[in-house]
C-alpha cells in the first residue's frame, strides 16, 4: 500500500521527515488520501513553517524505518476524525512548531540521533525508501 509523507530538502543531502513529538515519542504521519497530506501541508505553510513536500512511499517502507530509527509511524486514513487532542494533531499540525533550519546542527531539538554518524545513517535509511 503506498502512502503520503511529508519530506524536507527532499533528494538532497539535509533531506528531513516531519515529525510530532507526542508524550517523548517522535511520531511520523503517513497520510492515505494526498489531499489530506496537502491539507497539512498548507496549515504547516500558514504557521509559517517550511512547507514540505509529499511523498509517495510504501507504507511497509516507512514503517520499517520508523521502527529502525525508533520511531512511531501512525496512519491518518482518508476521512479520519480525532476522537481526543492528541488524535487532532495528526489532521492539524501543533500551534507550534521546532525549527527546522539547519536541523542537523542543532543539539536541542529533542533529536535522540545527535551524533553525524547517527545522522548519516538515517539520512541513507530515508535515500533508499526514495
Amino acid at each position: 500500500m503506498l502512502v503520503h509523507v511529508l519530506l524536507y530538502e527532499a533528494g538532497t543531502e539535509s533531506e528531513g521527515i516531519h515529525s510530532l513529538e507526542l508524550k517523548g515519542s517522535t511520531v511520523i504521519l503517513m497520510f492515505q488520501d494526498r489531499d489530506d497530506a496537502l491539507r497539512y501541508c498548507g496549515l504547516l505553510e500558514a504557521q509559517d513553517f517550511p512547507t514540505p513536500s509529499i511523498e509517495e512511499l510504501t507504507r511497509q517502507d516507512i514503517e520499517t524505518f520508523c521502527i529502525d530509527a525508533g520511531y512511531e509511524a501512525r496512519f491518518v486514513e482518508k476521512g479520519f476524525i480525532p476522537s481526543n487532542d492528541e488524535e487532532r494533531l495528526m489532521i492539524s499540525p501543533p500551534l507550534s512548531n521546532l525549527e527546522v533550519g539547519d536541523w542537523q546542527n542543532k543539539e536541542n531539538c529533542n533529536n535522540k540521533y545527535s551524533s553525524n554518524d547517527q545522522l548519516e545513517d538515517i539520512k541513507k535509511r530515508l535515500e533508499n525508501l526514495l
